[in-house]
């Protein structure tokens, strides 16, 4: 039998979910969000997210997310939750009529991505103003959905051209033997994948964009790793369509201590 994940906690301006609540993010989807994992009531790359929070909140609303009240909300769920270990969801939406920005905050489980290497099927599908994180896109779970179903674990985004963007819910990152080198396309820049970016530079091997296709001369056969990276942790590749990629423990192990060392902020 197959253990359903208990509930989440939901709450909407710091006051519990009821059926009217509810139907903002049911009837009124345009908005956008941040996903973060809380250990001890802590998180990295927390003044990134309420950052990504305020700009996203500026360019679809006009206004504000005043970090203090985002902090406030989040830490009001994890009591209400009972928990200082989870999944956290930061959502923004604002109803018509509405003057100010509903913020549901949703507390589930902690979740760690799986360890195992991953294998990725390329899809073409380009998101609208990837820079900004935001719930219902279809296009990103549809093609995951048929990824899975051709045996694959995740999709691939590309642009036309073959250009690599991003996962359908990951950064995709490549070594080329010197370098760590991130799609230079259109995508979201992922907390992970900044801290990542910021930790490599303090250490003195920072990491590089470079346009990445699937075929040519910058194509991903051209690199002897490649790694995915989300809220939820790191993860190698070990296959993108027909190509293959070796394991790069190093570079795992790397990157793992590299995101180690980004300090934890108190929400």
């Amino acid at each position: 039998m197959t253990t359903q994940p208990p509930a989440p906690h939901i709450e909407f301006d710091g006051r519990p979910a009821t059926e009217e609540t509810l139907r903002i993010p049911a009837l009124y989807g345009f908005g956008h969000f941040t996903a973060l994992q809380v250990r001890d009531g802590r998180a990295r790359g927390l003044g990134l997210h309420l950052a990504r929070l305020d700009a996203a909140n500026r360019e679809l609303f006009g206004l504000p997310v005043d970090g203090d009240r985002v902090r406030g909300l989040i830490r009001h769920a994890l009591d209400g939750a009972g928990r200082r270990d989870a999944s956290v969801r930061v959502n923004a939406y604002q109803p018509p009529g509405a003057t100010r920005t509903t913020l549901m905050v949703t507390v589930r489980e902690p979740a760690v991505m799986p360890s195992g290497a991953r294998s990725l099927m390329s899809v073409p599908y380009a998101r609208t103003a990837p820079h900004i994180k935001r719930p219902g896109e279809f296009g990103q779970t549809y093609y995951g959905v048929l990824a899975g179903r051709a045996g694959f674990d995740d999709a691939l985004l590309t642009a036309p051209g073959g250009v690599v963007t991003e996962g359908a819910a990951t950064n995709i990152g490549f070594r080329d033997g010197v370098s760590v080198v991130w799609p230079d396309a259109p995508a979201l820049t992922g907390i992970t994948m900044a801290l990542l970016e910021q930790g490599l530079e303090r250490a003195g091997r920072p990491s590089v964009r470079r346009p990445v296709t699937l075929d040519g001369p910058d194509g991903v056969g051209r690199f002897s790793a490649a790694f995915v990276c989300n809220s939820q942790g790191i993860a190698p590749v070990r296959r993108i369509d027909d190509t293959v990629f070796a394991v790069d423990e190093e570079l795992m192990k790397d990157l793992g201590a590299v995101y180690d060392s980004a300090p934890e902020d108190t929400v």
